[in-house]
């Protein structure tokens, strides 16, 4: 069975480093949890999937997800797996919130070629809002 994934944007992060940065700050043991106001209705199917991050417009890493928690202020945790993984860049807008990724959709962890993943971030971002990318 085809795994699902999800893609949310590390917000006020500028590169990859401020991502691990923050990632390692806020980990406790070998997990991670990402806050959220609502519970995915297909979380179930996200469980072994992974939570890809956006950052300046291009997912650049993942984390597995291992489950999902509820909070005492109503809110839910998204608890994924502590060791971020970089992949091959690709584009994608800022959304709010999360947006599902199916299987096939998702970025590898091998880089495809393209040289995007060389680009330095802010060519990157204005490339990527004058739709070239």
């Amino acid at each position: 069975m085809p795994k699902l994934h999800m893609t949310k944007v590390a917000f006020a992060c500028r590169d990859l480093e401020a991502l691990q940065a923050r990632i390692a700050s806020r980990a406790v043991g070998d997990e991670l949890r990402v806050p959220t106001r609502m519970r995915p209705k297909r979380a179930a199917e996200l469980v072994g999937g992974s939570l890809h991050w956006i950052v300046k417009h291009r997912i650049i890493a993942r984390q597995e997800i291992l489950s999902f928690a509820d909070r005492e202020d109503g809110r839910i945790d998204i608890v994924c797996s502590a060791e971020l993984e970089t992949v091959a860049p690709m584009p994608r807008r800022a959304h709010q919130g999360w947006r599902y990724l199916e299987n096939d959709d998702a970025p590898s962890t091998e880089d495809d070629g393209s040289g995007l993943g060389t680009l330095p971030p802010r060519l990157y971002g204005r490339l990527a809002a004058l739709a070239l990318l």
